[in-house]
């Protein structure tokens, strides 16, 4: 009797060292290989029915290793949901990714361009998420998200409430190339567009605060030089040109201000009538209306690069430029009489081509 109690005793260690093993086994990485593959959880699976399919996939060894670990474990809850996994993983960890809800965020990649306007944008986005144009302006026209972001950002002064300016936060969504989740809302984008601009504006602070034009001024000016010169040694000078004017209490006379004020894209026929309208846009105004003032708002979006001619202008005497609608190179003058020559001149070189 005591030698087949021995030899019982023995059958059970046995056994138990082959389940551990088992289990052990079974609860280790079912391979090296740590490519990740798309793993779907429905809504109302079992978790016996999820750890069949972990093992189907491939991504465990063994699923009766698995709903031991889950016996033992009963408050691991599996949550459905779309998950990143690889076969490199253990039992355990995909397990515990797949209770925490940690699920494959699906993202998309916008690209808005500097010089655009705010309603460009919008067109931009609207292609590309689930929400509309007019749902983008409703929201950063609303008074409470203004609100907030004046309240919120440093860069964002009540100069954006003054009469008359189309759109408020026209100038304060940054041109970036941005990745969201798929299923972002109009909010989120405009407060993440934002936000960039703050994070581009902040190593300048204490020079805007230094200014002596408000930070609404200075973006305001940054757009008009963004959309007239194509690069930053041309931006700087135009930017000198538009200080000399606004110092001898010249009119700025902007073309880009006029198109913008009568809600115009550049390249549309500018009429006599658009150049004699009175907005607060138009900084072609002979009257004396608009004799050394800038726009009352900015007129697109810009790269930082603007804000830095703004800040930092050329030291010239010119007053006058002009570009070459053929290639885009712009030529400085002094004087008026430069310029009406440059002027003939290059409606005569265009002509030729």
């Amino acid at each position: 009797m005591k030698k087949l109690g021995l030899i019982l005793l023995g059958i059970i260690i046995i056994g138990i060292v082959g389940v551990v093993a088992f289990y052990n086994w079974g609860m280790s990485s079912a391979s090296a290989d740590n490519t990740t593959k798309l793993f779907v959880v429905e809504a109302g699976s079992s978790k016996k029915t999820i750890v069949k399919n972990l093992e189907k996939a491939g991504l465990i060894k063994s699923a009766l290793a698995v709903d031991l670990y889950l016996f033992m474990n009963k408050t691991i809850n599996l949550q459905a949901g779309d998950y990143e996994l690889s076969a490199s993983m253990t039992p355990e960890s995909i397990l515990k990714k797949i209770s925490n809800g940690d699920i494959k965020i699906n993202t998309k990649t916008v690209t808005l361009i500097e010089g655009k306007r705010l309603e460009d944008f919008a067109s931009t986005l609207a292609s590309t998420f689930d929400f509309s144009k007019q749902d983008f302006m409703d929201v950063v026209d609303s008074e409470e998200f203004i609100a907030s972001q004046i309240e919120k950002q440093w860069f964002i002064t009540e100069d954006v409430l003054a009469e008359g300016i189309y759109h408020p936060l026209e100038g304060y969504l940054y041109p970036d190339t941005y990745e969201f989740k798929e299923t972002v809302t109009a909010k989120e984008v405009a407060e993440r567009l934002i936000s960039r601009l703050g994070e581009q504006l902040k190593p300048y602070q204490e020079e805007i605060e230094n200014s002596s034009y408000s930070i609404h001024e200075l973006l305001s000016l940054a757009s008009i030089v963004e959309t007239e010169a194509g690069n930053a040694q041309d931006r700087a000078t135009a930017a000198q040109v538009f200080y000399s004017r606004l110092k001898d209490n010249w009119a700025l006379g902007s073309d880009v201000t006029t198109y913008y004020g009568v809600k115009k894209n550049m390249g549309d026929t500018l009429t006599i009538y658009d150049i004699l309208d009175n907005n607060p846009y138009n900084t072609r105004l002979t009257d004396g209306s608009m004799n050394g003032k800038l726009p009352i708002g900015p007129i697109c979006n810009v790269n930082i690069t603007s804000v830095e001619a703004a800040l930092h202008p050329t030291s010239t005497n010119y007053y006058y430029f002009v570009a070459n609608v053929c290639t885009g190179e712009v030529f400085f003058q002094e004087t008026n009489t430069e310029f009406l020559n440059k002027v003939r001149e290059l409606q005569s070189i265009c002509a030729q081509n």
